[in-house]
């Protein structure tokens, strides 16, 4: 456990990407296998299940410090971290843990869950004791589930290609599913990522998926196109499907579906199974996880490949999709109101053989032939966009929105099929539209964390409840945004916040209405668990507009303007709108 803190302490202390290199390497050559299956775990993004509610916690190093509760969240508010806020506020131990990461993992912390508070009250402190400041720190955040060290998935892949010799693409593809969240990594897990590629009988568990191709954002105008990347006859154009990014994976009899975060989602689309029936061994399929409409599966074998508009209009709102995935028990009802399809898009494996380092054009044709065998509607083509040039392209993506799309993809036809976010093998772009957009009146504000730590950076916003008689009209919340300012307007903002404060609700203020905002989101929503009745997608600021006073802030009629046509008429359910993969 030292090890594993004194390794922390070092990535933690440093932004370069080759000092976090050298760090993890010292430690994997130094370290236990077994402690090195748990730290590529917790380096690479495993997170187990919170063991110890943070409300606890708090209890917890309340009364240890004797600290009133109004001090210890001024503390905790300054410090922008609870797990570091408990260590400077426990008692100091003398003591330095001997045990193994693995000891204190399997041993000492995930017993913790689902102890009675009683019991936990007991037990953390005397546990806590056991391990020094800088261990201390460590273990708090495996326990809260916040273990976060500034290292990318990215850069331990090519930590473990230097202790092993072999290629971080090797490495990418064999930690796969490493880090699902029911994962509990060994030793022999370990050895299996760094193993020569010739001492293994295969490079494939069964239902093992591949590393997902990511695609680099496109923006500049269309008229730089040409200019930038070449002429629209070298790519090939796809709608930006707006649904759960999944590999399909059919081996030895039976079907897998991964999530591109990884998680194994198979059982949450019990309809794709069929699917097993009618892939043969060795297929792996790259595609959309979408929800679709009764009549478009009823009528999908007759639809035309190029009928792109079709296809779009088949695929349904994003918060349909998420209606199903918060849903611990699919009944017969959901499965029939929101069905869903795979729409297809690349083709990774055929017959058990790696196709990833073929052209684009060739694994698309090819994967046009094996949707047309499979036959079954629950496995649909992503369809293929014809223009004469860019200018002819960009007309067409102007009907996006009216579709439920975002925009299109752009794949190069030499392309092979990357590794995450890369360029050395060929490349995607999404190009996609303009988010919608209100102006908006900050109403609360909360500090940040981490370097934000003591700054009000996170804010709620709201528009006025009517376009008429403005004595009477309120401002309604309705978004939640934290990204999209400069660190010098931060802190202006920052400013005026604690000169127009009116209450305090712990690290929450209310202000009064000065600041205007223009928000921008991907996705708007009917939803009953928002007090506007409206939920909006990955909420951004895009401007301050220090031009416009709050009386000309927009209004929830605007936001309702802004919803699916097919939205508008419908009941106001619980649908909500979230996070993409």
């Amino acid at each position: 456990m030292k090890a594993f803190a004194n390794l922390y302490a070092r990535l933690d202390a440093t932004r370069s990407s080759n000092a976090k290199l050298a760090a993890m390497q010292d430690y994997l050559l130094a370290t236990a296998p077994e402690d090195a299956a748990w730290a590529v775990y917790f380096l690479s993004g495993g997170r187990p299940r919170q063991l110890v509610p943070s409300k606890l916690l708090r209890e917890l190093t309340l009364t240890v410090s004797n600290l009133p509760q109004w001090l210890f969240e001024e503390s905790y508010q300054a410090v922008g971290d609870l797990a570091e806020t408990m260590m400077l506020l426990l008692p100091k131990s003398p003591h330095t843990p001997d045990e193994s990461l693995t000891v204190w993992v399997e041993k000492q912390l995930l017993p913790l869950r689902g102890l009675p508070a009683e019991v936990l009250m007991a037990q953390l402190l005397p546990l806590l004791n056991q391990l020094d400041q800088q261990s201390q720190l460590v273990g708090i955040k495996l326990i809260t589930g916040s273990f976060r060290v500034g290292v990318s998935r990215l850069l331990v892949t090519r930590a473990l290609g230097l202790v092993s010799g072999i290629d971080a693409k090797q490495i990418a593809q064999r930690l796969v599913g490493y880090t699902d969240i029911s994962a509990r990594p060994t030793a022999a897990d370990y050895l299996k990522l760094i193993a020569p590629i010739n001492e293994e009988l295969g490079e494939r568990n069964d239902g093992q998926p591949y590393p997902f191709f990511l695609a680099h954002p496109l923006q500049a105008a269309t008229d730089a196109f040409d200019g930038l990347i070449g002429s629209s006859d070298n790519w090939l154009v796809e709608w930006k499907w707006d649904g759960i990014r999944s590999q399909l994976v059919k081996r030895n009899g039976q079907l897998w579906v991964w999530s591109r975060g990884e998680e194994l989602i198979t059982d949450r689309f019990p309809e794709l199974n069929v699917l097993a029936d009618y892939l043969p061994d060795g297929t792996v399929i790259d595609g959309e996880i979408v929800v679709w409409q009764h009549q478009y599966m009823e009528a999908a074998t007759s639809l035309s490949e190029t009928d792109s508009q079709a296809i779009a209009v088949g695929v349904q709102p994003f918060a349909l999709l998420q209606q199903r995935i918060g849903r611990k028990t699919l009944t017969a009802k959901i499965l029939h109101d929101i069905p869903v399809v795979i729409l297809a898009y690349d083709l990774l494996e055929w017959h058990g053989q790696d196709s990833r380092e073929q052209r684009q054009s060739v694994r698309r044709a090819q994967l046009e032939k094996v949707v047309a065998q499979c036959n079954q509607p629950q496995l649909q083509l992503s369809t293929l966009l014809t223009g004469v040039n860019w200018q002819d392209l960009n007309l067409q993506r102007a009907a996006s929105r009216s579709l439920g799309v975002e925009g299109m993809m752009l794949k190069r036809k030499d392309a092979q099929y990357g590794v995450g976010r890369t360029k050395d093998v060929g490349v995607w772009w999404k190009w996609k539209i303009d988010p919608y957009s209100v102006d908006a009146v900050l109403i609360y504000a909360q500090t940040g964390h981490g370097r934000r730590a003591g700054l009000y950076t996170d804010y709620t916003f709201a528009v006025w409840d009517a376009a008429d008689n403005e004595a009477e009209r309120k401002l309604v919340p309705f978004a939640k945004a934290y990204s999209g300012l400069t660190d010098v307007e931060m802190r202006e903002v920052d400013a005026v916040i604690r000169k127009t404060t009116v209450e305090k609700f712990g690290p929450v203020r209310s202000v009064t209405p000065t600041l205007v905002f223009e928000l921008g989101f991907e996705g708007i929503a009917l939803s009953s668990r928002h007090k506007s009745g409206i939920a909006v997608r990955f909420p951004r600021m895009l401007r301050w507009r220090k031009d416009k006073p709050i009386s000309e802030a927009d209004t929830l009629e605007t936001l309702k303007d802004l919803l699916p046509q097919t939205s508008r008429g419908a009941k106001n359910g619980d649908a909500k709108v979230g996070g993409s993969q």
